[in-house]
């Protein structure tokens, strides 16, 4: 027997012809089946009926392959191009073969850097069909790369990426890149007076300090600004969490790492869009030197926020991105954030909320339903603004009410956005992190790369 597999699909003739096979298969409890037939071993994939033929469905499938055959130690996995064409007729054979490769190598992820025996071991996929289909496999393997460059910086370490190492590693990972990076310190943003960044990183032992990623592919094309929370830690600051498990705040900066994946993204594929990132990067942390419930900050802008609830510091931060974008003059913006359990209650942890512009509400709800970063859009209801009302500031951080916690999070955001620009709020805080399910590992999901980058792409179109 060969210890490279074969990919088929059930269509195919040797498994047709055998009723006892076909029907071993199709009875399978998973979408594909490892078998050996005629002393070779195959992967046999159930039939997809058109009307569930997707993209992303072949995306889960071929991540749930590669972690299987990986797992039995097999070498190398080969399937042809013509397979694509011949079992999945409803979709474009290029688009399909990139959404496998990109799905094969998602499901291939680990994240072993601290594993005394790690496990390296991965099955490598060979697409065969020539010259022809060597731009498709390409692209899958670099969507992939940037997703998984998300999920790494996700599943990184608190103490090992903090708000002062954290810049160092996105400026390493963009060297010798056509992405110029731009770090600001506590000093610098002193002088830029992001009073929101300032005071939530106050508590912690690490400065405070923002990256800004510029990527002008075509300067011609509007600006769009691509900012992203960066909280490294969240404990909730002096109005502590109390959950048993706190390690996953370290995720809590991953609209952070969605933003530095999609500009890479981009810039990989030598895009020709304008866009610019902005990511405010603190830890949240209790201290003496902590930010105290009702304390008020004034922003740069005029506005003056009082402090209720210090474990809402997602929107204090980026409420001088916001401002940023608008010095920025960027004609789109869209902010990306783990921001409120509330949208995980209303949501799941399969689909993300969007917030903001209507018609890019539903142009992003398109473009998540096609690459696999599932979104839905969200209202911003006018009447629940006072909710946000401070007897002492202008308004509060938090709601004075129980409910409605993703849209008041929103209507807050809202009050920064620059006046010129079309403006976005992604809330990610239910999708950062999923089980062992076809392509995605029990890890980080990198959420949010190919989001951004694709719909920065259609925008600039």
């Amino acid at each position: 027997m060969s210890i490279q597999a074969t990919i088929h699909f059930s269509i195919d003739s040797r498994i047709q012809t055998s009723k006892h096979l076909k029907q071993f298969i199709e009875n399978s409890p998973a979408a594909f089946t490892p078998l050996v037939l005629d002393g070779e071993l195959i992967v046999a994939v159930k039939e997809m009926k058109e009307e569930k033929q997707t993209y992303e469905g072949l995306r889960m499938i071929a991540g749930a392959i590669a972690r299987d055959l990986s797992r039995r130690f097999v070498p190398k996995a080969v399937i042809h191009h013509d397979v694509f064409k011949k079992g999945l007729r409803k979709l474009q054979t290029g688009a399909a073969i990139t959404a496998f490769v990109e799905g094969w190598q998602l499901g291939s992820y680990k994240f072993d850097t601290y594993q005394s025996k790690k496990d390296s071991f991965k099955t490598i996929l060979q697409v065969d069909g020539g010259a022809e289909v060597s731009p498709f496999i390409e692209l899958g393997k670099i969507r992939a790369e940037a997703t998984a460059y998300s999920r790494d910086l996700m599943n990184e370490l608190p103490n090992v990426l903090n708000p002062e190492t954290f810049p160092m590693m996105i400026k390493e990972e963009f060297t010798n890149s056509n992405v110029k990076v731009n770090v600001f310190n506590k000093e610098m943003l002193e002088k830029m007076e992001m009073n929101g960044v300032l005071t939530v990183g106050r508590g912690s032992k690490y400065k405070p300090s923002f990256v800004e990623l510029e990527y002008h592919g075509d300067e011609s094309k509007p600006l769009i600004a691509l900012v992203g929370k960066g909280v490294t830690f969240d404990t909730g600051g002096i109005s502590l969490k109390i959950v048993k498990d706190l390690s996953d705040m370290r995720m809590d900066m991953g609209g952070a790492a969605a933003v530095a994946g999609a500009i890479k993204l981009l810039a990989a594929l030598k895009a020709k869009v304008n866009v610019v990132g902005l990511i405010p990067i603190v830890e949240n942390t209790p201290d003496n030197t902590s930010v105290l419930p009702g304390e008020i900050i004034r922003y740069k802008n005029g506005s003056t926020v009082q402090v209720g609830n210090t474990d809402a510091e997602g929107r204090l931060i980026l409420a001088d991105g916001l401002i940023r974008a608008g010095e920025w003059n960027a004609e789109y913006v869209v902010n990306i954030a783990t921001l409120t359990g509330s949208i995980g209650i209303a949501l799941g942890s399969k689909i993300a909320g969007v917030f903001g512009d209507e018609q890019l509400s539903f142009k992003m709800k398109e473009i998540g339903q096609e690459n696999g970063d599932f979104i839905w859009p969200m209202p911003l209801v006018d009447a629940y603004e006072s909710y946000l009302k401070s007897d002492y500031a202008d308004f509060s951080n938090i709601s004075s009410k129980t409910e409605a916690g993703s849209i008041t999070a929103g209507l807050f955001l809202r009050r920064f956005v620059p006046e010129s620009c079309r403006w976005l709020h992604v809330d990610m805080a239910g999708v950062t992190e999923s089980e062992e399910t076809g392509y995605y590992p029990k890890s980080a999901t990198g959420f949010g790369v190919r989001l951004l980058a694709d719909f920065v792409t259609q925008v600039s179109e």
